[in-house]
């Protein structure tokens, strides 16, 4: 029955997981309503529940204009479920932000495959990681992305490997010039930034530990059932696959190097393995199969969800 309500995209379906998110998001913020004495929190909570709504739909919209699902909502569904195992993020606003210009810049390196306008979108994809690389430095990474994608696509002309460098002192020289004009220390910045920290040993309570878990279980199953079923797939799609998982793993590797570690770090994973979930969900198999692989992932995040507020 929860298959047949997303099997189709459909205006109800969106509706739905937008009211879903603003609902979790509400149960989350009242758990403690000392921002609502603040116009600023205010206004910062509103706009990371924004950005989190915002970031879902780039996810659909990624999935369905580059042919990866089959005009279903399956992918901003489990975007949805995926975020519910890290509920804090209804508070980390750099993350958020860093999260949703990491998907702009995929956007545009997924779109590759179409040839048109290249150059455009290597530069745009470069800056918008740049740009994340403010809130989050290590988004810096996702720059392995933008050259895969030049390797597969459009190699030939060397003009598209100057383009992210075009990118960097472009972002650059704004981060400069907002340093100078509000007497940011830019160096302090960068330099917090860069720090490393490979330890997991921040957990707060016993439920984000199994959070964590059973969303390393649940990747896990969709990345070898993606990796099982890639050679099946039409081959212009290949690329667009593979880059789903360059971006998974990349967001691992970002996890697993970052300073101030939490579960939140995790969120760069939940767009590449929403994607990965919906090319599993409908692979063609047992409705029951389907049903009963939906119900288990739902029951996991409402569980990771409650048991941490």
């Amino acid at each position: 029955m929860i298959t047949s309500v997303f099997k189709k995209s459909t205006p109800l379906n969106f509706s739905l997981v937008v009211f879903l998110i603003l609902f979790f998001d509400f149960i989350y913020q009242i758990q403690d309503l000392a921002w609502s004495h603040s116009a600023i929190l205010v206004f910062k909570k509103i706009g990371i529940g924004l950005v989190i709504l915002a970031s879902a739909l780039v996810t659909n919209f990624i999935t369905k204009k580059n042919d990866l699902s089959r005009d279903s909502a399956y992918s901003v569904l489990f975007f949805l479920l995926f975020l519910l195992f890290f509920p804090s993020l209804f508070d980390d606003i750099n993350l958020v932000f860093a999260n949703f210009f990491i998907l702009l810049a995929f956007r545009r390196l997924i779109s590759l495959q179409s040839q048109k306008a290249s150059k455009e979108k290597i530069f745009d994809a470069s800056l918008w990681i740049f740009v994340a690389s403010l809130f989050h430095f290590w988004c810096i990474l996702y720059l392995v992305l933008v050259f895969v994608s030049i390797i597969s696509h459009v190699s030939g002309d060397y003009r598209n490997w100057l383009l992210p460098f075009i990118g960097f002192f472009a972002i650059a020289i704004i981060f400069a010039l907002y340093s100078l004009l509000f007497n940011g220390d830019a160096i302090s910045y960068i330099v917090n930034g860069v720090k490393t920290d490979f330890s997991i040993d921040y957990f707060t309570n016993n439920y984000q530990n199994a959070a964590l878990s059973i969303y390393a279980t649940v990747a896990l199953f969709f990345v070898i059932s993606m990796l099982m079923v890639l050679p099946s797939r039409p081959l212009l799609l290949h690329a667009s696959f593979k880059k789903i998982l360059f971006a998974f793993f990349i967001g691992i590797i970002i996890y697993v190097i970052s300073a101030n570690k939490s579960n939140d770090l995790l969120v760069f994973t939940i767009a590449p393995l929403a994607m990965m979930a919906t090319n599993h969900i409908e692979m063609p198999q047992l409705k029951l199969n389907q049903e009963l692989a939906l119900g288990v992932l739902m029951l996991c995040s409402l569980f990771a969800f409650f048991s941490q507020l």
